[in-house]
Formats: structure tokens, sequence, C-alpha cells
């Protein structure tokens, strides 16, 4: 059989794989179809599904371990959102309210790719690469969960990818330092004493306070994080009141901030704290924060991302320097542990992560297989 021909053969099961698990979409922690088709995939492939890992939803395989060397992983989420999806493909969600918005089913079906391609000399691997399939990621704890349950046990670097479609086919987004911000969310409930809206004077309004918290809140990126670096606060949503005539008990606004490193990670949550005291105080009411404690930044290894330049070249692909992203990535978690590096993949999209018209060109998944399994293999020999 010619190149050509295998390679068309690969491309064509590749984008059968996508658009099956887009038109079956599970979320997090519900992914059980999902595993179960990926499972099929692999052991019809002849790939090692791992047992023995307390996974309820998302699994681990691996391929390798003929000759003595590394462990190194290759990780693709699996989950979806809860997104009434809108494109109007011929394969698109089956299910009411939920949607591969974000392009898991892409990460899927590459990285299963990258898993055939190495099966092929399977004994020629000088080590062992570990495919993690990952649920939950959309929810931050899928990670986490994986950790927990030992997958990285023995690995000495990660790799993950996530589609762009800002960056045409044909191209991936390395760097190394910070790829992908830490998502913290935060709810502040403003307490006051509720009156009659004719009689101000006898209560204390949280909707006043609300929003002098909100206004206040930008004084936090504009003057405490310097020129060179980088955050985002943004409030979200405001709830209070009831009725037009009545200055309501309580107000409760929530939100997320955004930000690239440790030092300005902290510093900004504890100016947010000082300054929603502050607030709260001088107007007379009270304020809470309630901290929801997202993944920390993706921050790349260098030495991983030279590989990765290679690796892209070596499968056809046009490596570029990014502009980091304000989204978090439960992949930092990993990165906590060992040392990783995470990509974007050009997929031509019209449409931004999380629009109900998401969609990718799928003639980035062969380049995008090809290209993670190069990876893997240089990583094998040089780390």
């Amino acid at each position: 059989m010619s190149l050509v021909v295998e390679n068309t053969a690969l491309a064509e099961r590749l984008i059968a794989a996508r658009r099956h698990l887009h038109a079956h979409p599970e979320l997090s922690h519900e992914e059980f179809e999902t595993t179960a088709s990926i499972r099929g995939w692999l052991e019809d492939a002849g790939i090692s599904v791992a047992e023995g890992y307390a996974l309820r939803t998302g699994l681990i395989a691996e391929i390798g371990g003929r000759h003595p060397g590394p462990v190194v992983a290759i990780r693709a989420d699996i989950d979806a959102l809860p997104i009434e999806e809108e494109t109007g493909l011929p394969f698109a969600s089956r299910y009411p309210g939920r949607m591969h918005a974000c392009g898991h089913d892409f990460h899927t079906a590459a990285a299963i790719g990258a898993a055939l391609l190495l099966k092929e000399h399977e004994h020629e691997l000088r080590g062992t690469v570990r495919f993690l399939f990952q649920p939950a990621e959309e929810k931050a704890k899928g990670a986490q969960q994986l950790i927990a349950a030992g997958a990285l046990e023995g690995v000495s670097a990660i790799f993950g990818m996530h589609n762009k479609p800002d960056l045409p086919v044909g191209t991936v987004g390395i760097k190394d330092g910070a790829m992908m911000a830490a998502a913290d969310g935060f709810v502040i409930e403003v307490e006051g004493r509720g009156s009659h809206a004719a009689v101000p004077e006898a209560g204390l309004d949280p909707i006043v306070t609300a929003a002098h918290i909100i206004t206040a809140l930008q004084t936090v990126v504009s003057r405490n994080v310097g020129p060179l670096e980088s955050a985002v606060i943004s409030v979200t949503k405001l709830n209070s009141g009831t009725a037009w005539n009545v200055i309501p008990q309580l107000a409760v606004l929530e939100g997320t901030v955004r930000s690239f490193g440790a030092e300005v990670r902290k510093r900004v949550l504890a100016r947010f704290d000082e300054v929603v005291a502050g607030i709260a105080a001088a107007l007379g009411t009270k304020a809470h924060v309630r901290w929801i404690e997202g993944p920390p930044p993706v921050v790349n290894d260098a030495a991983l991302a030279e590989i990765g330049v290679r690796a892209a070249r070596e499968a056809g692909l046009d490596p570029i320097v990014p502009v980091p992203s304000p989204a978090g990535e439960d992949f930092a978690f990993y990165q906590q542990e060992v040392p990783g590096l995470f990509v974007f993949m050009g997929v031509g999209g019209s449409q931004e992560w999380h629009h109900p018209k998401f969609d990718v060109n799928e003639e980035a998944l062969l380049p995008s297989a090809r290209f993670l399994a190069s990876l893997a293999e240089l990583a094998l020999n040089e780390i």
C-alpha cells in the first residue's frame, strides 16, 4: 500500500472517530459511552488499555515498553459542554443541550491517531508512551483525578494539545513559559439592610456597594499589576432585589480572575479581598468573598518546547510563537508534577471555543496525530 493511500485511510478513520464523538457528546464525569468508544478503537488496533486505575470515566493506554527507556505521556481531554449546538452539521450532537464546543472530540481523535501511528513500530520504541484520555477538563477536575489515580507514576514528561480556531491549518503554536492562564472564580456576597426604596437612609443599600465594588476592582489590574505583567478581572453576574420599590438585603456578584504567573496571581487575589472589604466597610455594609480555585497557569518547559518545534517540522507543520490565551486549562496540574508542553494546533475555525457554532477543519486531524507521535518519539530518545 502506498504512503498516500495509507495516509488517506488513516485520515478517514480519524475523521470518522471524531464525527462519532461529536455526535455523542457527554458532559464532565459522564463520559461513559465516550470511554467505551475509545477503548474499542484502541483494542481493535491491539493497543493495551491499562487496568488497575480507579477511574469512573476516561482511560489510560500504553504503547511500547519492549525496550528500556523513559515513560512519556500524551493527554487528550474527552468531555463536552452544556451548550445547544447550532452548527447544522450532519454529525451534529444528537443530545439536546450538549455539544463538543471546545474541540475535545478533535483532541481525542488526534491522540488515537498518534497511538495508531506509534503502534505500527512499537517494537522500535525506546521506552513507553502512555496515553491519558482524561475526563472532566471543563470542570478542571479530571487532571487531578488522574494524578491521584497514579497516571503520572514513572512519567518523565507530558504533552498536550488544544485546537486554536484563529490559527490556520498547517501551523502549530509552540512556546516556552506561560501559555494559558490561572483561572479562579469568585462569589461576593454583599450584606446590607433592607428598607423601602423611598427611605434609603433607613437601610444599607447592597446594590450601591456592589456597584462601587465592580468599579473599584478594575483598579486592581490597572494599579497593582505591572505593564509587562498580565491579569484580568471580570464581574459576570450581579443578582439582587425582587421589587422596584424595595432596597434588598443582599447582592451577589460572580466572576473570574485570570493571571499568568504565581506571584501575580497571589498579589491580585490578595488585593481583590482588600478592595472588597474596604468598599463594603466604607459604605456600612459587609462583604464576604468565596474563591473557587481553578487550575494554575500552563507553563511550558523550555527543553520540551524545543523538541516540539522539531516534531512540528517532522510532521510537516509550521511552528509559530503563539499569543498566550487567558483561558484556563487543567493540564497545568500535570505540569506541577512533571515537565510538560502544551501547544495550540491550528484548525482554521470561524468561531471561538464554547460558541454554539464552533467547528474545526478536519484537515488538521492527520497532521495533529503525526505531530503527537513524532513528539513522543523524540522525547523518548532525548529526555
